[in-house]
């Protein structure tokens, strides 16, 4: 984007100084990202603006009004309690009109004062790292604890809804618009013997036997800052998935996303291998936060929900094969069948270690 549309497109926030500058920030696959420089006669300030992707986020009222009244919370909370607010919030920049985004010439755009002095991992380079990242997400869920977490819009349907996953994937099936699943009778038999899954948490939510909390679903290592003195989680970013859930599904997702030290397309299955150790590493960091808020049933199925975050994964990989490679971003033919069979060697070693797991989480 030219800089002189990204200061018309600035000029509308409230900022310290005038944009001098404005480039490409992140490897973000979802929004277009960009660091944003002002500056006064004495100081410069850097601040983050986005332009909305509303084809995934179709509602970008509904969008903005969950994070809105999320970050406020927060925000709020993190004063009460002593903490910088500068370093442990997400702060959205608000606009001159006293909103929070804006629409030029047919796009969305929002900004947030730039965190510095932190930096996100896309990998985990540190076991270290990983349980910051635990303490953080467990942290967001905590100070959330008493959030009416059915106030939030669901900006994604059914995201992690894993029965209507399943389903969605035998409606791919029986239409088989491309003729695929003749090639891929493994995969489908993998699923299939694996439906007993998906009903659980999605039934506890239901009856009330677990509660529903606020979900960030998107729980990956790159939405956490950690501090660059302190190598402490500073603060949680990308909130855009926030819906009603259950922290299980993002306990789940995380152990899914860090245990694996490969690439989530690797081709050589050998080298996906369930990294135990990281598990625990996960697990004493978010328990250690969250020992006296998470319920026992939540705490018994925790080891439960990184199979099940796997398998789903993995589930909406061979469902977008079938149905043509239309949702997720592919780069070669059949990538998304390579994806889904890392998530299935995942799910195998999962299982296979299934009471070490909850062994784990029962000694911590």
């Amino acid at each position: 984007m030219e800089l002189r549309k990204i200061k018309q497109i600035t000029s509308a926030f409230v900022l310290k100084g005038e944009t001098v500058n404005a480039m490409r920030y992140g490897n973000g696959h979802i929004h277009e990202t960009y660091v944003v420089t002002t500056m006064t006669k004495t100081t410069s300030k850097r601040y983050i603006l986005q332009h909305i992707n509303n084809f995934v986020f179709k509602d970008v009222e509904k969008l903005m009004d969950n994070i809105v009244a999320v970050t406020t919370y927060l925000l709020k909370e993190t004063k009460n309690r002593g903490g910088n607010v500068e370093k442990e919030c997400l702060r959205l920049v608000p606009t001159k009109d006293g909103a929070y985004y804006i629409k030029h010439e047919g796009g969305y755009y929002r900004m947030f004062y730039f965190i510095e002095g932190a930096t996100t991992y896309s990998v985990v380079e540190k076991p270290e790292h990983f349980y910051e990242s635990a303490v953080a997400f467990a942290s967001f869920q905590k100070s959330l604890s008493t959030f009416d977490a059915t106030t939030l819009f669901e900006s994604i349907e059914g995201f992690h809804n894993t029965r209507k996953r399943y389903n969605d994937f035998l409606a791919s099936l029986e239409l088989d618009k491309l003729n695929r699943a003749k090639d891929i009778p493994d995969e489908i038999a993998f699923i299939k013997a694996r439906e007993k899954y998906v009903d659980k948490i999605v039934d506890m939510l239901k009856s009330g036997e677990i509660p529903t909390r606020v979900t960030h679903n998107d729980t990956k290592l790159n939405n956490v800052m950690i501090d660059d003195l302190t190598e402490k989680a500073a603060a949680v970013i990308d909130l855009d998935t926030l819906m009603p859930g259950s922290l299980l599904y993002d306990f789940g997702d995380a152990i899914r996303f860090g245990c694996n030290p490969t690439s989530e397309d690797e081709k050589k299955l050998d080298k996906v291998v369930f990294n135990i150790d990281l598990f625990e590493t996960y697990a004493k960091g978010y328990l250690s936060v969250l020992h006296d808020t998470i319920t026992d049933i939540e705490r018994q199925n925790l080891a439960f929900s990184a199979i099940l975050m796997t398998l789903e994964c993995g589930i909406r990989f061979v469902t977008d094969y079938l149905d043509g490679d239309v949702y997720f971003t592919t780069h070669y033919e059949g990538q998304n069948l390579a994806r889904a069979h890392t998530q299935f060697k995942l799910v195998t070693d999962m299982e296979a270690l299934f009471d070490r797991m909850n062994d784990i989480i029962s000694r911590i």
